[in-house]
């Protein structure tokens, strides 16, 4: 018994040794290398390039107060629409001790010119009532007092501009009311009531107390490297696409390159700006494009990409780049000859055009019937080696 069941081991082991031997003697002979065949095509090739960039509006004004002082009241909030000449804040004036006390003066002294003028206006009408002094004096004495009577009301305006920042002849036109310079949407309020403001002057910019700007005449912004700006042209079409509304993409025009370059992360990048079409507007729903009839869900500083055509060949010839050989400036591709067994490679020189990093373009060294081979097909054996 114990004779058989060394028998029985022995044969395995045998076995086992055998069918080691063959795969291994299997797996060291060489394969048949295959590789992808390609038919070249007609098609249409354009190189794009993607900017980054953001939407922001064409005008956008800091509204600030011609008056120094405190803000009262606050008619406004961000997001809504204003018109041209709308107030948005009311500015309280502190006015300043030194100016206050000259108006108070000046009232008084007019005060006291006004009392005289008006003691000497009488004087004169009665005289010349009884005919004792002649009609151009009277006329001299009565544009006295209408000159005291005018310098009064002026120096109690100005007094009451220093205290208040308003008079009563001035109210409409009041600089402790804030107005919105231009028609728009208000973007942004950065002042709460009780806040202290500043006009601009020589020293200062001035506290703004709203920023306004047109939604309606938009643009994008962003920066081009200085390897692509030289294919660019004013005028050219761009597609806008918002970061946050993916589903969103709209139509631009190219309106600014700039002259200057500015280095970013060790590379020249210059500016440009595109002309926003609003119109254009286009949201997908159920497959099928829908214009927008407004632009209300765009928001300035949303981030974008714009995608711009630099270069395009219409109707040529083309084949996958994969099966181009480089070699320095020259370009090669392989044709097929024969079939089957008898498959045979040619090298062949060709000369190429435009790519899109896909497929490029070849303009002379092979036909529309020629069969060109492509990267070798790696087989799942292949990888697991």
């Amino acid at each position: 018994m114990k004779k058989y069941s060394k028998l029985i081991i022995a044969a395995i082991i045998a076995l086992i040794f055998i069918g080691t031997f063959v795969f291994l003697w299997q797996k060291s002979q060489p394969k048949e290398t295959v590789y992808n065949e390609f038919t070249p095509t007609t098609d249409s090739i354009q190189k794009t390039t993607i900017i980054t960039g953001k939407i922001e509006p064409r005008n956008e004004v800091n509204v600030k107060p011609q008056i120094s002082g405190i803000i009262a009241e606050l008619m406004k909030e961000p997001g809504q629409y204003v018109q041209a000449g709308e107030v948005i804040a009311k500015v309280k004036v502190i006015p300043d001790m030194g100016q206050l006390s000259s108006a108070e003066s000046r009232v008084r002294l007019a005060t006291l010119n006004l009392k005289q003028a008006q003691v000497d206006f009488q004087r004169e009408e009665n005289l010349h009532n009884q005919q004792l002094v002649s009609d151009d004096e009277f006329e001299k004495v009565r544009q006295q007092l209408r000159q005291a009577t005018e310098e009064k009301a002026a120096a109690e305006d100005a007094y009451q501009i220093v205290r208040e920042g308003v008079s009563k002849s001035n109210a409409k036109a009041s600089s402790t009311l804030i107005r919105s310079t231009i028609s728009g949407v208000i973007l942004d309020i950065p002042v709460k009531v009780g806040n202290s403001v500043i006009l601009a002057n020589t020293f200062n910019d001035g506290t703004t107390i709203a920023t306004v700007a047109n939604m309606n005449d938009l643009i994008f912004r962003g920066n081009i490297d200085e390897t692509e700006v030289g294919q660019l042209v004013i005028g050219m079409p761009m597609k806008i696409t918002i970061g946050a509304l993916q589903d969103l993409q709209f139509d631009a025009t190219l309106e600014y390159i700039s002259p200057k370059a500015t280095e970013s992360n060790g590379a020249n990048q210059f500016e440009i700006k595109a002309a926003v079409q609003l119109a254009s507007l286009k949201q997908e729903k159920d497959g099928k494009p829908v214009v927008l009839a407004h632009s209300s869900t765009l928001r300035s500083g949303y981030s974008a990409n714009a995608e711009i055509v630099l270069a395009r060949a219409d109707n040529v010839l083309t084949v996958p780049e994969s099966a181009i050989e480089f070699s320095g400036d020259t370009t090669f591709v392989y044709i097929i000859k024969g079939e089957g067994n008898d498959k045979t490679y040619e090298r062949k020189q060709v000369t190429t055009g435009l790519s899109d990093g896909v497929n490029i373009e070849i303009k002379k060294g092979i036909g529309a019937k020629d069969k060109v081979r492509g990267p070798e097909i790696i087989s799942d054996d292949s990888k697991d080696e």
